[in-house]
């Protein structure tokens, strides 16, 4: 296990609330890539996996599949994921996590 997957694995011992990180969940078949509440929000997101389209957390918690998924712009869940990577890659190059 890397560093990153440790601290990866570290954050999703948190309730999904409390999450600083990006966690894939899959249900019915399909993957969603959930992201972290920012501050300003009301709910979190979760994202397609592969594409380009998300729904409110609270939608796919209670719907699974069946949720509402809308398009979106630039972003899919994998595209989470990697960018978070690789912020923890260069705050562990800088130092900041010991």
């Amino acid at each position: 296990m890397t560093d990153i997957d440790a601290i990866f694995a570290a954050d999703r011992q948190h309730p999904p609330r409390e999450r600083s990180l990006p966690w894939p969940e899959t249900r019915d078949g399909i993957t969603v890539v959930i992201e972290p509440k920012p501050h300003w929000a009301n709910d979190m997101r979760a994202f397609r996996s592969k594409a380009r389209e998300y729904c409110a957390y609270a939608d796919w918690a209670e719907n699974g599949a069946r949720a509402r998924f809308f398009g979106h712009i630039d972003t899919c869940g994998d595209d989470l994921i990697r960018k978070a990577r690789a912020l923890v890659a260069c705050e562990i190059a800088d130092g900041h996590w010991i």
